[in-house]
Formats: C-alpha cells, sequence, structure tokens
C-alpha cells in the first residue's frame, strides 16, 4: 500500500465534475476567461491524471469575448449515455450586480476527443447546469436559479439570490426541455445552494450540491430522495465534506464536488479545495482539485475517514508517476503544449503562427482588455518555480510592447516588457496592476537595450515573491525587480476577495500593438522549472 497526496490536479482546476466509462475516468473543471473552455483529464487509476481534451475549443463552440474577469465557462457537468459524451456549461457574460447573464448550454460527442457537436442553447435562468441520466432511459436537466428580486424574506445577503435547485426533463435527441421546471432542493442551512450534480444508488436519488459560498465556508451537502423531483431529506452529519472548522488543515475552502463509483463498488468524491500561502492567506494558485474515498452507513455517504473534513493523505495500490518538474519549449522543434490558454477567443492564424525557429504573435490590445488579447499564459502548479522566455521585439513607438507577464485577470499582473521610448530607443519596463484599473511603472528608469538582437525575460517565483531579471546575450542575469508580492495574484487580494474571483495565477508571454500596426514579437523558447530558489535569486 502507498499514498497519494491532495490535490490530484494541482494548480487552477476548480468544479470538478467525473464520470467513469468501463475501466476509464474522466474528470472535467472549470476554465473561466481562459481558451480553450473546459479542461478533461483521464485516468484509469484516479491517481495518475493526463489532459485529454479541451472541448471548447473554436469560436462556433464559446466565444468569450467582453465576458468580465472571473466570468465564461463555470461549472462543467460531465456525463456518458447510451455510448455518448455529454458536456453541459454555462458561458457567464454578467457577474457583478443583481443580475447574472447564464446562459447555459449542452454539447455532446462520440469521444471524449471530439469532433463535439454545436451547442444547444438551454435555458439561462441559473448557471452550474448538471445532466443527470435515469436508468428509466429519461434524462433531467438541473441548474441553480438565480433569484434577483429584492426580499424581506430572505434579507440582504448574497444568499438571497440563490433560489434554489431546479430540475426538468430534457429530450437529448432535441435539446429541449420537457414540461415546467420543479425546485427540487433549497439547501441547507449554510444557504447558497450551486453545482447540483444527481447520481442514483439503490431506491434512493443523491443531490449533491455545493453550499456556502466560494470561501473558507464552502461545503460539500448531499441529499435523497425517493423520486428525482423530491422531496430530499439531509442526513444529520453535515455537511459532507468543508474546511471550515479546520483552521490547521492545509487544504482549504472544500466544497463543490461529485462523486462516481469505481468497478469494484466503491464510491469516490472529487471536490475542489485550495491551498492559500500559510504566512499571507492568500490562494496564487486559485482553486484545485482534490479526491476522497467513501464509505456508507445508513443509507449515506461519509468520508472514509469517518469526519467531515478533507484528508490530505489517501492512501491507494496505485503509484503516483513522477511529475515532470520542466516543460521546456523549442520552437525550432515543436508548438505550444496545451498546457497553455488564451484569453476569451482562439488566437486568429493572423495573429499567431509559427516559422521555422519562433513562435510569431502580433500585438493587439491592452492587458486591461475584455475583448482580444495577443497572450499565451500556463497555470501556475507549484509554488516555487522559474520562467524564462527568448524573443525578439522592434517597437516602433512607444504604444508597442511585449514580453513577460505574470497574470491573474486584468486588474492584477505584473509585465515586464520590451518597448520604445524616444529618448532611449529600444529599452525594458516593467508594470503592474495591483486590484485597480490604473498601473503602476515599477523602475525608476526605463533600461536601455541593444537596438536589435534577443532580449531573454526571467520571473522567479517563491510563494509570496517575485524576482525579474533581464538579460540581452549568455551572460549572467540582470536583476531589475526582487522581492515583488506576487501574493497580490490570488482570489483574496482582489475587489469582492474570495467570493468574486474564482481563477489563479498564470505565466506566459503576450504583445500588445495600441497604434493598430500589430507589430510582431517572435518568441524562440519557454522554459518553466519547478525548483527551489535561494537567495541570490538564481
Amino acid at each position: 500500500m502507498t499514498h497519494m497526496k491532495n490535490p490530484i490536479l494541482r494548480g487552477f482546476h476548480p468544479d470538478p465534475t467525473i464520470v467513469r466509462v468501463g475501466d476509464d475516468y474522466y474528470l472535467a473543471t472549470s476554465t473561466f476567461e481562459w481558451y480553450p473552455g473546459v479542461c478533461i483529464y483521464h485516468s484509469v487509476d484516479l491517481v495518475n491524471w493526463v489532459l485529454a481534451a479541451r472541448p471548447l475549443a473554436s469560436l462556433e463552440l464559446l466565444d468569450m469575448r467582453g465576458n468580465p474577469d472571473s466570468c465564461g465557462v463555470w461549472a462543467p457537468c460531465l456525463s456518458y449515455h447510451n455510448e455518448r459524451f455529454y458536456l453541459a456549461f454555462t458561458n457567464t457574460r454578467r457577474f457583478q450586480g443583481d443580475f447574472k447573464d447564464t446562459p447555459n448550454y449542452l454539447i455532446s460527442s462520440e469521444k471524449i476527443t471530439g469532433p463535439w457537436s454545436t451547442p444547444r442553447f438551454i435555458n439561462s435562468s441559473g448557471f452550474d447546469p448538471s445532466l443527470f441520466h435515469d436508468d428509466t432511459g429519461k434524462s433531467y436537466w438541473l441548474n441553480m436559479i438565480w433569484d434577483h428580486r429584492p426580499s424581506k424574506v430572505r434579507g440582504n445577503h448574497a444568499g438571497r439570490f440563490f433560489g434554489g435547485i431546479s430540475c426538468q426533463e430534457i429530450d437529448l435527441n432535441t435539446g429541449k426541455l420537457l414540461g415546467s421546471p420543479s425546485v427540487i432542493f433549497k439547501g441547507s442551512e449554510l444557504g447558497l445552494a450551486e453545482g447540483p450534480h444527481i447520481f442514483k444508488k439503490g431506491n434512493y436519488y443523491y443531490l449533491i450540491v455545493a453550499e456556502g459560498g466560494t470561501d473558507k465556508d464552502h461545503a460539500v451537502t448531499i441529499a435523497r430522495s425517493e423520486t428525482v423531483f423530491g422531496p430530499y431529506e439531509l442526513p444529520l452529519n453535515r455537511p459532507l465534506l468543508s474546511s471550515k472548522c479546520s483552521p490547521n488543515l492545509p487544504i482549504k475552502r472544500s466544497g463543490h464536488g461529485d462523486i462516481c463509483t469505481t468497478p469494484e463498488g466503491e464510491s469516490i468524491l472529487v471536490h475542489l479545495c485550495s491551498r492559500p500561502l500559510t504566512f499571507r492567506g492568500r490562494s496564487v494558485m486559485g482553486r484545485e482539485t482534490a479526491l476522497q474515498k467513501l464509505s456508507w452507513k445508513d443509507g449515506w455517504p461519509e468520508l472514509a475517514s469517518g469526519a467531515n473534513i478533507p484528508s490530505l493523505i489517501i492512501q491507494t495500490d496505485r503509484h503516483p508517476h513522477n511529475t515532470c518538474s520542466i516543460e521546456k519549449v523549442d520552437f525550432k522543434r515543436q508548438k505550444l503544449p496545451n498546457s497553455y490558454h488564451s484569453l476569451r477567443y482562439p488566437l486568429p492564424k493572423e495573429v499567431l503562427y509559427y516559422s521555422t525557429h519562433a513562435l510569431t504573435l502580433h500585438g493587439q490590445q491592452s492587458l486591461g482588455s475584455l475583448f482580444e488579447q495577443s497572450l499565451l499564459a500556463r497555470r501556475q502548479q507549484s509554488f516555487r518555480f522559474s520562467y524564462t522566455t527568448e524573443f525578439s521585439f522592434s517597437p516602433k513607438n512607444f504604444q508597442q510592447m511585449a514580453g513577460l507577464v505574470c497574470y491573474y485577470n486584468s486588474k492584477q499582473y505584473y509585465y515586464l516588457y520590451v518597448t520604445f521610448s524616444e529618448e532611449k530607443g529600444r529599452v525594458i519596463e516593467l508594470s503592474s496592476c495591483q486590484g485597480r484599473a490604473n498601473c503602476e511603472y515599477l523602475l525608476e528608469e526605463p533600461i536601455k537595450l541593444p537596438d536589435t538582437g534577443k532580449v531573454y525575460l526571467k520571473a522567479n517565483i517563491d510563494h509570496d515573491l517575485l524576482h525579474l531579471a533581464y538579460k540581452t546575450d549568455e551572460s549572467a542575469w540582470h536583476w531589475v525587480a526582487v522581492n515583488l508580492d506576487y501574493s497580490i495574484l490570488s482570489d483574496e487580494f482582489g475587489e469582492g476577495g474570495a467570493g468574486a474571483n474564482f481563477t489563479g495565477a498564470f505565466v506566459g508571454i503576450c504583445c500588445q500593438d495600441l497604434s493598430g500596426a500589430r507589430q510582431p514579437a517572435h518568441f524562440y523558447s519557454l522554459d518553466r522549472k519547478s525548483t527551489r530558489l535561494n537567495s541570490s535569486h538564481s
């Protein structure tokens, strides 16, 4: 017997949904404004996971241009029925205020790798849609109901918007909802019921919901009924899972889960969690995916430990593979790996293309844009790592920029870049947005560069510290900034805190041209290494 350590998917991987097909497990997570939409992982042992598909990968399937930060693809549901995969998802278009614009869609495919069908719009009465296939042959569409109305009964807190979980039969052939929706569950005393999933065991239908919001009170609640439409009863011991009462546990904010059964009949819960910096309380890697074993008692599932707090270590008879701590991309020999995402839409071929030796990005809109940015980045997956890029860029004016970005959203980032100064010519500059739309420029003076030639940029991340450097040849690095507060790239730092920010830190490359000329930057390599960084920042 060996063990695995949670989380099983590190870095920004929230809202897991899981399905087993034969001996294969498929787990899908939210991607919010990052493109392509939804990451689907495959495993045969529940321990080792490989990215198998990113299904929402064309404008026909998903267009998020204009979506605010932390909107886009929320809480998908992956299911399998009659030899076909189904994926339900929301493309959230509005977050702030009393209203939510949450169109819900359904796509399907015979294979997890696609091709996926054209999205069918189903409804928009709330977010977190889910599909349940009953053994009666009928299928049901679930989602939470968003209630924007003021209410003296529900008060003025955020929970007043959560109107319960609705259920309605759906015709999978036409995508039409049948009959009228029924609110089948109003939630427990925790409130804010969302993220529903149903599974059936024996004579009972079990409803799993996320409750308590997305911060420290987050939880997984389970209820059961003898009919799909309820009434659903709650167990005496609830919630099923929460980190709320375990302040010393490194896994926080546990909630939003889904359950599947192994071929041997064992029940497994996957759920989101976060690992805040222990001395800062900020989650730079956002919400991750963890796994717990379940047991059954008196017709109810419970954690195998007997408690309702998540376990950091899970016993298993499978051996975790050594995960690669190095990801080096040389564009002379390869293209961008599928660990990289763009923002809100797929970069068209006239903006992103490959030559025999480089990836070329043509400059588009600013880092604050919600529409068309030339940005490619990958999620942070360890607390200590370095990231380096080698590129060439010949800006003609100050509105043209290209370089290395550490990015959380359009108002939280650090950007080390090459641009143009009328006094000095080609220069390096460093800007940052720290929770508001206005930038700060962190160098006393732009750093003069040779007029031509390659530039190397480097970021070293050590928990809450960011160190940035540059060089123009194979000589030593020149540190332009050290001990920057990297923890601003977190859910908790932004306006509204962890209740309004839902992604995680990414690192990558980008190019802007605010003049509209689309000046190109040529990137030759990208290099990420998980490492133990020392005080010399090497």
